[in-house]
C-alpha cells in the first residue's frame, strides 16, 4: 500500500483500527487466481487473526493451508470537499480529495475444522461485539443442540501474520489551517460518516 510518511501508523494504532473495525475483506490467492470475502476477524494476539465462514463457501477448499491472504480493514472515510480549505478562498489552489484510515495485513491462511475451536472463535466474536452492550448476549443463550448444528455449518480460519501496513491519510499533509476547516465542514455534514471522520482527524491532529 502506497503510504507517505505523513499518513503512515504505528503499530499500536493499526492493531487499534483493527479492533474497532473488525469487518474486513479478505483476499485469498494462489497461482490460479484469487477471492474476495467479507467477513469480521479478530485479532489473536499480535499476530494471528481469527475468524469463520460458511461450510457451503467453496473458499476453504479452493485455497488450501498456506495460501496466501491479504485483510483490508478500512476505518473512518469520508469526501473532503475543496470549499472547506480557507486556501481556497486565499488563492484557489486546492483540490479535492478522500480522507480515510486504513490497516492491510498480509499473511497465510490456515482452515480448522474441530468442535472446540469453532466454539471458541464463535464465542470471541460475540464477547467482542456484545461485551459493550447493558445485557450482552452470549453464545450459552442459544439452545446447545442449535449452537452444535451451527458449528457443523462452518469452518474456522486462522491468518498468521506475516506484515501489517497502515495508512491514516487524515490531511495531515496540509497547514493547520486547512485541517480545521475539513473537521468544520464534515462535523456540518448531515451523515454520521462524516462525524465519524471528522472525529478521527481531530484526534490525529491531538497526537501529533
Amino acid at each position: 500500500m502506497y503510504t507517505p510518511s505523513a499518513f503512515q501508523l504505528d503499530q499500536a494504532s493499526a492493531l487499534a483500527l483493527i479492533d474497532a473495525h473488525p469487518l474486513a475483506t479478505l483476499v485469498c490467492s494462489n497461482g490460479e487466481g484469487s477471492e474476495v470475502n467479507l467477513l469480521p476477524l479478530l485479532r489473536e494476539g499480535d499476530s494471528v487473526l481469527i475468524g469463520h465462514i460458511a461450510r457451503a463457501n467453496p473458499l476453504w477448499q479452493r485455497f488450501t493451508d498456506g495460501a496466501r491472504a491479504v485483510a483490508v480493514f478500512r476505518g473512518a472515510q469520508g469526501y473532503v470537499h475543496p470549499g472547506w480549505y480557507p486556501a481556497k478562498r486565499e488563492h484557489g489552489k486546492v483540490v479535492p480529495t478522500w480522507n480515510y484510515e486504513a490497516v492491510v495485513v498480509h499473511g497465510r491462511v490456515y482452515w480448522q475444522h474441530d468442535a472446540a475451536t469453532l466454539l471458541s472463535r464463535v464465542e470471541a466474536l460475540t464477547r467482542h461485539m456484545e461485551t459493550p452492550r447493558e445485557a450482552p448476549w452470549q453464545v450459552a443463550d442459544a439452545p446447545a443442540d442449535y449452537t452444535e448444528a451451527l458449528l457443523r455449518a462452518i469452518v474456522g480460519l486462522r491468518i498468521d501474520i506475516e506484515c501489517i501496513e497502515a495508512k491514516a491519510k487524515l490531511s495531515q499533509n496540509h497547514p493547520v489551517a486547512n485541517r480545521e476547516g475539513v473537521i468544520a465542514g464534515l462535523q456540518a455534514a448531515p451523515d454520521a460518516g462524516a462525524a465519524a471522520l471528522a472525529a478521527a482527524m481531530r484526534l490525529r491532529s491531538r497526537s501529533e
